[in-house]
């Protein structure tokens, strides 16, 4: 038996900070949404633990003796109390490292995918703690759902968002989380009062408005590349929004319609061949 599951990208579409805890985590106010577009994890029976990478960003995780997927398992077989094994296949078609939860994705997809290989009988919330203990971002991922994240990631309220047109653009540059962070100087705070939903794009767009990424400004100046994608996707007709994700540097721009994004994304890929332009929708 082989079991397949998606691992989708998350979009920050704000993010708001605050100051730094006693335990070293920042609390945060974030809405986040998930895409069409994401890696794929598979897990087939095995005696041991095993992990193979493929797809155009496999390279990117191959230095690593023990990424997010290999953790993921290794924890959630400690808290079962199992010594079953399983070969994990994992196909990267998320840039590494940019902003967009993928390792938070992919260590997700293993806990949903090994729980059915294993046939573990574990509630959700057991599940929850496990993601906690991973990252800020593995919680949300493990339903993939749309979330108000808080606390440093691990406090989820679902939320009803619109189905809206999306692009993903990552300018294929590094901007490392701690750099970004340790250069962050304005902060929003985790005060402001969070709509249960949205009735149309309109209103989430009027919400986003009085929102920020707090995280942008100092990824801007660490790496000045962001905001040129930024202002390659402004300039976009249809784009209601461009904005960063998470600490970067994939930026993101929300389109009025799915015909304008992509345009936009064939009109990006023509004029940056460098960069991964990706188009989808917000799940």
């Amino acid at each position: 038996m082989t079991i397949a599951e998606t691992a989708p990208a998350k979009i920050n579409l704000f993010l708001h900070v605050g100051e730094r805890r006693g335990d070293g985590f920042h609390p945060l106010q974030s809405l986040a949404v998930f895409t069409g577009a994401g890696d794929e994890l598979r897990a087939g029976a095995a005696p041991g633990l095993s992990l193979a990478l493929k797809g155009p960003f496999a390279k990117g995780l191959a230095a690593e003796s023990d990424n997010l997927v290999l953790r993921a398992a290794r924890a959630l077989a400690a808290a079962a109390g199992t010594s079953a094994g399983a070969a994990l296949t994992l196909s990267k078609y998320l840039p590494v490292a940019s902003g967009i939860g993928g390792g938070s994705a992919d260590a997700a997809a293993a806990l949903r995918a090994l729980k059915q290989l294993w046939r573990l009988r574990i509630e959700d919330a057991a599940l929850l703690e496990i993601a906690a203990t991973l990252g800020s971002d593995v919680p949300v991922c493990l339903p993939s759902a749309s979330s108000y994240m808080e606390g440093r990631g691990e406090i989820l309220t679902p939320v009803a968002v619109p189905r809206l047109a999306i692009l993903l653009v990552n300018p294929g540059v590094p901007v490392p989380t701690r750099e970004v962070f340790a250069a962050l100087k304005e902060r929003s705070g985790t005060g402001m009062a969070l709509p249960r939903g949205f009735s149309d794009a309109d209103s989430l767009l009027a919400f986003l408005a009085a929102t920020r990424n707090d995280l942008e400004a100092p990824a801007r100046a660490l790496q000045p590349l962001v905001g040129t994608v930024l202002e390659a996707l402004a300039a976009l007709p249809g784009v209601r929004l461009a904005r960063m994700s998470g600490s970067g540097a994939t930026c993101f721009a929300l389109f009025a319609d799915a015909d304008s994004c992509a345009r936009g994304a064939g009109a990006l890929r023509a004029a940056r061949p460098g960069w991964w332009v990706e188009p989808s929708l917000v799940r």
